[in-house]
Parts: structure tokens; sequence; C-alpha cells
């Protein structure tokens, strides 16, 4: 399993990286490898709120849909847009993939490190 380090983890198979005042969001190569290949995504608009612990978007696979869980409270300032036309970016860089870039971030749900995420995920 790949678990940068750098990057901090919810227990609904989240990374977000924080970068000063604002984090980007998106899927762990777990959560990728257990959905199979993704083929697409609904994200929310930019200016809308997302919610701690609540659906932000979600992702579809050949085999499932899933919700995809925001790790922080704030408003999305911006959307990954390559992902809408092609969600299979995400199977071949979760990392490099984020979903949102949220701003006036609040409450956030617990974070894990890598180390913790792994434990976590066995």
């Amino acid at each position: 399993m790949n678990t940068p380090k750098e990057l901090k983890y919810s227990r609904d198979d989240e990374w977000i990286r924080y970068e000063g005042e604002e984090a980007y969001i998106g899927i762990t190569d777990y959560a990728q490898s257990e959905l199979g290949d993704l083929v697409f995504v609904n994200l929310p608009e930019v200016d809308d709120e997302v919610v701690a612990g609540e659906a932000l978007g979600d992702v579809e696979s050949v085999k499932a849909v899933a919700d995809v869980i925001s790790p922080v409270s704030g408003v999305v300032l911006e959307i990954n847009e390559d992902l809408l036309d092609d969600a299979s970016l995400i199977n071949s860089d979760p990392y490099g993939s984020w979903f949102v870039k949220v701003g006036s971030i609040g409450d956030n749900v617990e974070l894990l490190s890598a180390d913790e995420y792994e434990e976590y995920r066995g």
C-alpha cells in the first residue's frame, strides 16, 4: 500500500494535504484499489460548502459507487476538472489526482498519520 508520509488520512480512506490555510483532498491508494477501475467522478461546485464527515461527491467504478467523505469542513475553492474527463487518472496516481481544493477550513474528522493509517488498514 502506497501511503505518502506528508499526508494525513481519514478512516473513510481519503487523504488531505494542507498548504497553508488551504487543503487538497483525494482518495487513498487503498480506496482506489478496492474500488477497481474508476469510470466516473461526481464533484461539488466551486463555492459549495463541504462538511467534515459528510459526502462531498462520489466515485463510480465498474463494480461500485462510493461516497467521497470530506475530512474537513470548508468552502470549495477549486475542483480537479481533469477527473471529470478521465476518472481513471485516480487509479494511476491517487495522490496526484486531488478532487477538491478547500479553504476557510473549520472542523475536521479524526485524521491519522501515514503510519496510523497503514496500521488501521493492516
